[in-house]
């Protein structure tokens, strides 16, 4: 009876140890995804809180981390009388830029507009932004053999601004 207690004791210890390291690794993984994203969030946060103030923008849609030539944060969403917005806040703190979302494409409308004109791409996310003093959309996609593709399009009407194949 003692070797089968001391057996089961041996065991026990064995299995506190495993779920404790197992509880280390979890908390690990979440401290480091929890500071993963902390930049991220507080870009978003001053972002918004720059449309709030200079753009009236009262209720938030999107939010776009664009990176050309310089960093800009985009929030888009509706203002206080209800108007669909866009805040383009770059990153050095400048001017503000403000559009009205009727006066160009949305999301949706740049991502089937890539897939019409790029039927072989495969689409994978789109950042608006700033470049050359011109609002673009930039568009990421791959091609079957998993290689990037960049494409600026024109927040206006979607015309290429520059495109780089193959990265």
């Amino acid at each position: 009876m003692d070797t089968n207690s001391a057996g089961q004791q041996k065991l026990n210890r064995w299995l506190l140890g495993i779920v404790t390291f197992l509880l280390i690794i979890i908390v690990g993984a979440t401290m480091i995804f929890i500071r993963s994203n902390r930049p991220m969030q507080q870009a978003k946060k001053e972002a918004v809180q720059m449309a709030e103030k200079y753009a009236d923008l009262k209720t938030v849609d999107q939010f776009y981390w664009f990176n050309r030539e310089k960093t800009y944060f985009t929030v888009t969403g509706e203002n206080n009388t209800g108007e669909a917005i866009i805040a383009i806040v770059p990153k050095s703190g400048e001017k503000v830029r403000v559009l009205n979302q009727k006066d160009g494409l949305t999301e949706q409308q740049v991502e089937k507009l890539f897939e019409s004109d790029h039927p072989k791409l495969i689409f994978e996310k789109a950042n608006l932004g700033i470049y050359q003093d011109q609002t673009a959309w930039e568009i990421t996609a791959k091609d079957e053999q998993g290689e990037i593709h960049y494409y600026l399009l024109a927040f206006k009407d979607g015309e290429e601004i520059k495109v780089i194949k193959k990265i």
